[in-house]
């Protein structure tokens, strides 16, 4: 039997400024996502959650809540950009277009900048554009973010999978 090695994330020496990476999956928001997370984060705004409330609003239905919205956004270019580091900070969140319940949710992020950390030589720092499109090609979310990435030789081991006890 051969075991073969999956996908273990992009390390500081993958990334070239100019590259861009498209999420391979979509994610369709359903109406609990959007309930389920504004309620649980003890938003009050009552477009994301109450029908009879949105109908009344230009929107005419409900708002799938923003913060929700930057999770998946960033939750699909993870295996991308960030698996191998951690973020160091956000900038310019901007909301151009509604994403409402029902809507599929893709991701792209491209390489804006990238450098060597002058206090952590294990790391690199590359800085993404990230936007969340939906079906229609309409950007509901554009942002940049810094993530401490780890260099190739430094990163620890992720060999965590455990070996299978078999009987003879």
């Amino acid at each position: 039997m051969a075991v073969k090695e999956g996908w273990r994330g992009r390390f500081y020496e993958d990334f070239e400024v100019g590259d861009v990476y498209r999420s391979r999956i979509g994610r369709t928001i359903t109406q609990a996502d959007n309930i389920w997370f504004t309620l649980l984060t003890n938003n009050t705004n009552q477009l994301h959650f109450n029908q009879h409330y949105a109908e009344r609003t230009e929107f005419g239905r409900p708002l799938v809540n923003s913060a929700l919205t930057l999770a998946i956004v960033a939750g699909l270019g993870v295996s991308d950009t960030s698996e191998n580091g951690f973020a160091l900070g956000w900038d310019e969140i901007k909301l151009p277009n509604p994403l409402f319940e029902g809507d599929t949710l893709y991701s792209e992020s491209e390489v804006l900048e990238k450098r060597e950390s002058r206090s952590r030589p294990q790391w690199g720092i590359v800085k993404f554009r990230s936007r969340g499109i939906k079906q229609d090609g309409a950007v509901v979310m554009e942002y940049s973010r810094s993530v401490m990435v780890w260099k190739k030789e430094h990163a620890p081991s992720a060999d965590s999978f455990p070996e299978p006890k078999l009987a003879d």
